[in-house]
């Protein structure tokens, strides 16, 4: 089924041309300063959701929103100016001709002004390599850190939103080739610090997500995940013409045209019923494995409409309104999708073993990494897991060592444990505070 696409061209941008960048702009020239109210749009790529762009805008408190993308021209400004009823002050988009543009002075005022960024599709290494680590990127982090700016993105500006990100460095993969060997050299699955979107600090996205069907990639793309990382890692996809909406509070609206169109949002995650939630096999030129009985991954499925009302709460991975729970797995290469049955992960009780008195975690509260400190005279008759407050494993098992020290810059702000685990797998746990 074929979807028609109208645009109405209404208004004729103002083309700037510098030598790092080319500049097209509908609006009022001056700038206003408003109070945005943060969040994030994701959408999955093809045309924009009409109701997500909206939400995006109506975000922006009408103030100026700037468009960036590294190929393409002003296909955004009178869509998002004049199209869709929600007033702003103005639309710029700003093409980034090559890698310089990350320090041109135009480029970074323009950011530092907006009350709402957009990332076009395009080719996401480019995006990468031109802007990460780079004044750019420090005028991007900031406006979303100290100023609350709306962030989204669509397709490939979509895909550099999270924590984990497919860089496409090599090239894009297909499913089958990533399942067929998951240490492919185009499996580029990164985390060098890019944009610092809080409550996607664990979160890998992937778009076209029906289009082709990139389900078994992301499977693998979470394999190297926990493989490379140490780290069980969550990922959001959409479809495309679907979108998922983040606000402040970590709660995510799904939006689409269901049942119209079979649009779909996931929100997957490593099976933290299971004692063992790792990759039965993950090795290179070999099947990747990862089955579990059929339940390896928790997968909520939300079909998108346009009433706003069908949601997950990105701050427990466990609840959400209007979806289905799915179990993803790959057995010897080949995906598996099945119904499934709600997260049920075993609440932290207060009647754990207590050997705490051989054990110190500092500091407390943490906010980069959490030192675990052994006191005892054999420390490999333990190890370690990072789970959250509801149970989920985060990392693990962990090698224990005299003094242990884990990152934690990727976990959002609150409650987290350690848990210690002997030989008898008896377990200990040992709380701290993520500022």
């Amino acid at each position: 089924m074929f979807r028609l696409v109208l645009i109405t061209l209404i208004f004729t941008p103002a083309i700037i041309f510098g030598q790092n960048y080319t500049s097209y702009f509908t609006g009022n020239t001056t700038d206003i300063t408003t109070s945005p109210e943060g969040g994030i749009c994701l959408m999955g790529g093809a045309t924009e959701d009409d109701n997500a762009m909206k939400w995006f805008l109506e975000r922006a408190d009408g103030g100026d929103i700037l468009v960036l993308r590294t190929s393409g021209s002003d296909g955004y400004n009178n869509y998002l100016y004049s199209e869709l009823g929600i007033t702003v002050n103005s639309v710029e988009t700003i093409v980034c001709n090559n890698a310089s543009a990350s320090t041109d002075p135009y480029v970074l005022q323009k950011i530092q002004q907006a009350e709402a960024i957009w990332f076009a599709g395009g080719n996401q290494w480019t995006y990468v390599s031109f802007w990460r680590n780079t004044p750019f990127n420090d005028a991007l982090n900031e406006a979303i850190t100290q100023r609350n700016i709306v962030i989204g993105g669509t397709s490939a500006g979509m895909a550099i939103q999270g924590k984990y990100y497919f860089s496409a460095q090599n090239g894009t993969i297909t499913s089958a080739t990533a399942m067929a060997n998951p240490f492919h050299n185009a499996i580029t699955v990164d985390s060098t610090a890019f944009l610092d979107n809080d409550i996607l600090n664990n979160v890998i996205t992937d778009t076209h997500f029906d289009d082709p069907d990139r389900r078994g990639r992301l499977v693998t793309f979470l394999a190297r995940i926990y493989t490379d990382y140490g780290v069980y890692g969550t990922a959001i996809a959409c479809d495309e013409y679907t979108a998922v909406c983040i606000d402040t509070e970590g709660i995510a609206t799904v939006y689409g045209a269901y049942p119209t169109f079979d649009d779909n949002a996931y929100f997957i995650q490593s099976n933290c019923e299971l004692a063992d939630q790792s990759p039965e096999n993950i090795t290179a030129n070999n099947p990747l494995n990862w089955d579990k009985q059929n339940q390896a991954l928790k997968v909520y499925q939300i079909k998108g409409d346009n009433t706003g009302t069908k949601h997950f709460d990105l701050n427990t991975w466990a609840t959400g309104e209007g979806g289905t729970w799915l179990h993803w797995s790959v057995e010897n290469g080949v995906f598996t999708e099945e119904a499934g049955t709600a997260l049920n992960c075993t609440p932290l009780s207060n009647d754990d073993l207590n050997f705490e008195e051989i054990f110190d975690v500092y500091p407390n509260p943490a906010t980069d990494k959490i030192t675990l400190e052994f006191k005892g005279d054999n420390p490999s008759k333990y190890q370690t897991f990072l789970v959250n407050h509801h149970g989920q494993k985060i990392k693990g098992p962990i090698t224990i060592t005299h003094i242990l020290e884990l990152d934690i810059n990727h976990l959002s702000s609150g409650v987290y444990f350690l848990l210690v685990q002997n030989k008898d797998n008896e377990i200990s746990r040992h709380k701290f505070i993520k500022y």
